[in-house]
């Protein structure tokens, strides 16, 4: 069942006040990120995402993570990270976040992509895409700590995820 179906996308603006109470990526100062290992459907909407993805996000210049991969991507020092054929998060099939009863699960969309907004329990945010045949993941760094920040980071990424990677069922498995 596709969560975001039923949900508002008016939920969105409210949601990313909260979310960027603090963003971070696992470790902003290390530079390396775990590379997913997307299924056989999944990797070529990564790479074909790869080769579109903007070069600046949020004004920040790309500085992709290591190891060089063309499923990761990131921007900025603390970086924005970019993750694409990630497993399936299991909050996408909990019925308290389809139902909206999950504070620390929000749907919501910008730009014609849908995301799962996820608090962290260091009180972070990641954003992961619903509805699309790949997830991809955003993690932001802590200082992205306006509501603007957030927003232009998921619009400035909205036309290369629309663009490669169609909607529809995404594998489970990544």
């Amino acid at each position: 069942m596709n969560i975001f179906r039923h949900r508002p996308l008016g939920l969105l603006a409210p949601a990313l006040l909260i979310a960027v109470a603090g963003c971070s990526t696992a470790d902003d100062t290390s530079g390396t990120v775990a590379v997913p290992r997307p299924d056989a459907k999944t990797a070529p909407l990564c790479r074909n995402l790869h080769q579109v993805l903007p070069g600046k996000v949020d004004g920040q210049r790309r500085a992709d993570p290591r190891p060089r991969s063309d499923y990761t991507a990131g921007w900025g020092n603390p970086a924005i990270i970019l993750r694409c054929g990630i497993v399936r998060p299991p909050k996408m099939i909990d019925p308290k976040v389809a139902q909206g009863d999950d504070p620390n699960a929000i749907a919501g969309g910008v730009d014609g992509v849908d995301w799962l907004m996820e608090k962290q329990g260091d009180g972070t945010w990641r954003f992961t895409t619903a509805g699309r045949r790949a997830y991809v993941q955003v993690l932001l760094p802590k200082k992205l700590s306006g509501p603007d920040d957030s927003a232009q980071v998921l619009s400035d990424l909205a036309a290369a995820v629309r663009k490669a990677v169609p909607t529809g069922l995404a594998s489970m498995t990544g």
